[in-house]
């Protein structure tokens, strides 16, 4: 990621979550069914998204499906976020998604060399492809045919189709929580994020 996009970053939130004291009936109903952290808190990306609720509301099943019910195997789903918010800068998506990651089989050494891109040594040759086709899709907004078909092999229709869902989803969010300043929770972390140069893939 430049210096010019890090700069860009607002250094604390433009838009900060939104009060229990100012929850109208329906902003409850609505958060009442997000996902809550151990401790009972409600995440700042649905406390901050919930001040336009009809958006939110149409948002939520979209991204469930993809997150919680999707065809992808977890780890190749985890992947692709982790890259993308990578590419995006995306501190916030990076620090909640390191804990699925790693409950999804992502290993600490597949975590580090993220940062790396996909001709980093030690990926195994679809994690190599998975990578690839992230970034590929930030950048060109489309996945060459050697990416594709290298994919194809692993993969059948749907869940090609939703490989460049997902990763268009979490640039879409990356795009929120940048834009918004969406601050991480205390007890996340967003470990190996900002060490060393990022590029944008």
């Amino acid at each position: 990621m430049s210096q010019r996009h890090e700069a860009a970053r607002p250094t604390r939130p433009r838009l900060k979550p939104l009060a229990e004291e100012q929850w109208d009936p329906r902003t409850r109903e609505l958060l009442a069914a997000a996902p809550h952290d151990p401790g009972g808190g409600i995440p700042n990306i649905f406390t901050t998204l919930v001040r336009h609720p009809d958006l939110y509301e149409q948002f939520m099943p979209f991204g469930g499906q993809l997150l919680g019910r999707g065809r992808l195997p977890g780890d190749v789903r985890e992947l692709l976020i982790l890259r993308t918010a990578w590419n995006t800068g995306a501190r916030y998506e990076w620090g909640r998604h390191l804990p699925l990651a790693r409950a999804a089989g992502v290993t600490d050494a597949d975590i580090d060399r993220i940062g790396q891109g996909p001709e980093a040594p030690g990926w195994a040759d679809l994690q190599r492809q998975l990578i690839r086709a992230a970034d590929e899709l930030h950048g060109d907004a489309t996945m060459s045919d050697a990416t594709w078909e290298a994919l194809a092999e692993h993969f059948g229709d749907a869940e090609l189709i939703e490989i460049a869902m997902l990763v268009g989803q979490y640039h879409m969010v990356a795009f929120f929580l940048n834009a918004t300043g969406v601050e991480l929770e205390p007890g996340f972390d967003s470990t190996g994020f900002a060490a060393g140069e990022r590029d944008d893939g």
